[in-house]
């Protein structure tokens, strides 16, 4: 009975706390995060939840510029490509959408899901005609704030925008998975790795890392020599050996090492999957991690 009084009694006190939240005249955002610590701090609210929540009300800060690629990095499709070469490119890229480019110029048809193909027959695919496929290219300018280009994602069920500067000249693009990651965070991978030690080894020659290892910790622990004068971490050497951001499950031989990416979105590679392909590799990872102990 006893038990049960005092269960009832924190029930009460939750409510009360509740109505009193709900209740306040809340004039500014930061007196409502305040609040939302608040809540926090009582347990009415879980970390994850507040995360969001105050990643959501800082969205209108920050702006398309923030978050896009640059035109550089951006995988295009020229309008007279045979299916062949088209093939290739969603192939070897793992996208799903193309912005297609006129034959004479860089300027932007549309955009080509790569789906659409699939219906083709034996032969469309032979005479392919880009222009009867592409659809209508979202532009959006560099200004443009988050909370709003988000709003035009859902309205327009737009999975990516073209950024365009204040000339009208494309300038990169954004997404919808880079948007939403503004207020989830990076996704929660299958594989969990400590922050203190950026490489989870599950066999002597068979490891996980993150990918924004720094590559001198990478050559100290394997003992390699992966070339460090252009790039920092090893998520900068592969995405330069790709060529392109990297899609979840690409592949790619280095310098004696296997790399598969395991997460992954169209700005940075964030956790890679790595096989140590070295004759000598287990002596020298047993070296070394005495070293490092």
């Amino acid at each position: 009975m006893n038990k049960f009084k005092t269960f009832l009694n924190r029930l009460h006190q939750f409510n009360i706390s509740l109505r009193n939240l709900l209740h306040l005249e809340i004039r500014t955002k930061e007196e409502l995060i305040l609040k939302l610590k608040q809540c926090l701090e009582l347990t009415i609210i879980n970390p994850e939840t507040y995360t969001i929540i105050e990643n959501t009300l800082h969205l209108a800060d920050l702006q398309v510029r923030d978050i896009m690629m640059p035109k550089g990095q951006m995988v295009v499709i020229p309008e007279k490509a045979d299916y062949k070469l088209i093939i290739g490119l969603v192939s070897h890229t793992g996208h799903s959408r193309f912005p297609v480019v006129a034959e004479h110029s860089d300027d932007i048809l549309g955009i080509l899901h790569a789906k659409d193909l699939l219906h083709l027959s034996d032969e469309e695919k032979h005479d392919i005609e880009l222009t009867n496929l592409i659809r209508s290219a979202n532009f959006v300018p560099e200004s443009k704030r988050l909370d709003s280009l988000l709003t035009d994602f859902k309205q327009n069920r737009n999975h990516m925008a073209l950024v365009v500067n204040e000339y009208g000249q494309t300038i990169g693009f954004v997404t919808l998975e880079d948007t939403i990651e503004q207020i989830l965070g990076d996704i929660t991978d299958e594989f969990d790795v400590d922050e203190e030690d950026p490489l989870k080894f599950l066999s002597e020659k068979h490891f996980i890392l993150q990918g924004d290892t720094k590559l001198e910790i990478f050559n100290q622990r394997l003992q390699s020599k992966l070339d460090d004068s252009q790039f920092d971490t090893i998520a900068g050497v592969l995405t330069g050996q790709f060529g392109y951001p990297p899609k979840r499950g690409e592949k790619i031989n280095y310098q004696h090492f296997k790399f598969k990416i395991l997460s992954s979105n169209s700005r940075r590679i964030k956790l890679i999957e790595c096989w140590d392909k070295r004759p000598n590799a287990d002596q020298l990872q047993s070296n070394e991690s005495e070293h490092y102990e």
